[in-house]
């Protein structure tokens, strides 16, 4: 049976992103048809540098048999990026061909209605400069969704959603509402409903410390309380809110599949600590499913060919089906 093909955008240049790729293609076929979004220049000379010896199929964005492609070469779909050198510095100079690399993707994937999408990592100082967030918050704008999108980090274990993202924490209190906190639940919800067909148990976490504070109206009495109160009618597997110091020890979590915090670190760092790189980056909302391997371009890895890929890995397994 032909699948349907799984899109890449291999992102910054100078990351270890083809590093972790060349890795993954290494360790095991795939049976849906990967197409990477790159320039066929880097792929050749970082291939040669980190000592690799993958056969290139050039394709066009055009193509009418997708479904037909196997992954016996890596099929690339070209795009001119000028280098100097294979490892250089991560700067902005690079922005506008990862910028082009993001739209033809996205062309098509939405013209062909393709639903599979992984993203290597980018630079947020260089690529998004202040513009938005996070890639999150970038592909939630070139798709216009809006605000209708969640961010969550999944382990078949446990997975985690900040209700924030890539926000500075003296603003995180301003962008909690109960309207996000439902529209965050109800996005939850439904993937694992259509992805696993059941109803995952959720935890929500506070924001202040022991969700307590030594002012009155806290964030916990305003918002969170009577928004999971108003989420229970509909689905009692939602608990909270808990503590963000308590509900990481293992007698709690072995009840919750998800876990919401209210921003980035008070849930990702735990989640790594607990699982290393054994994690996927999933943005949910989108037209299609989303993923980005849970690590960044770290540079001072770039040409070392000592990078895990096995964020990758799981990445590419979760949408090989």
């Amino acid at each position: 049976m032909n699948r349907q093909p799984i899109i890449i955008v291999a992102g910054e240049p100078n990351s270890i992103f083809l590093e972790i790729l060349f890795k993954s293609l290494g360790k095991k076929r795939f049976k849906s048809p990967l197409i990477i979004v790159a320039s066929k220049k880097l792929v050749l000379e970082q291939m040669k540098k980190l000592g690799y010896s993958f056969k290139v199929n050039i394709i066009h964005k055009n193509i009418k048999n997708f479904y037909e492609l196997n992954n016996k070469k890596i099929n690339l779909i070209n795009v001119d990026y000028k280098f100097n050198k294979c490892f250089e510095n991560i700067t902005a100079k690079s922005n506008s061909y990862i910028n082009k690399c993001f739209n033809i993707a996205l062309e098509i994937l939405i013209k062909n209605k393709f639903t599979k999408f992984i993203n290597g990592p980018i630079s947020k100082k260089h690529f998004l400069n202040g513009r938005h967030f996070g890639i999150t918050e970038y592909l939630a704008n070139q798709t216009k969704v809006k605000d209708k999108f969640a961010m969550l980090i999944f382990n078949k274990n446990l997975s985690v959603s900040p209700l924030t993202t890539h926000l500075a924490l003296k603003d995180v209190h301003k962008k909690i509402t109960k309207q996000k906190i439902y529209k965050q639940v109800n996005l939850i919800n439904s993937f694992y409903i259509k992805k696993f067909n059941k109803t995952p148990r959720i935890a929500i976490t506070g924001l202040n410390p022991h969700c307590e504070s030594n002012f009155e109206n806290s964030e916990e009495d305003k918002i969170i309380i009577p928004a999971i109160k108003k989420l229970r009618l509909k689905n009692t597997k939602i608990n909270g809110p808990f503590p963000a110091d308590t509900i990481f020890t293992k007698s709690l979590l072995k009840n919750y599949d998800v876990v919401i915090g209210m921003y980035h670190d008070q849930v990702l760092s735990p989640m790594k600590a607990l699982f290393n790189f054994d994690a996927i980056n999933i943005t949910l909302g989108l037209p299609f499913i989303r993923i980005s391997p849970d690590h960044g371009p770290n540079h001072s890895m770039l040409g070392k060919n000592l990078s895990d890929p096995k964020s990758l890995i799981q990445a590419l397994n979760f949408l090989d089906k």
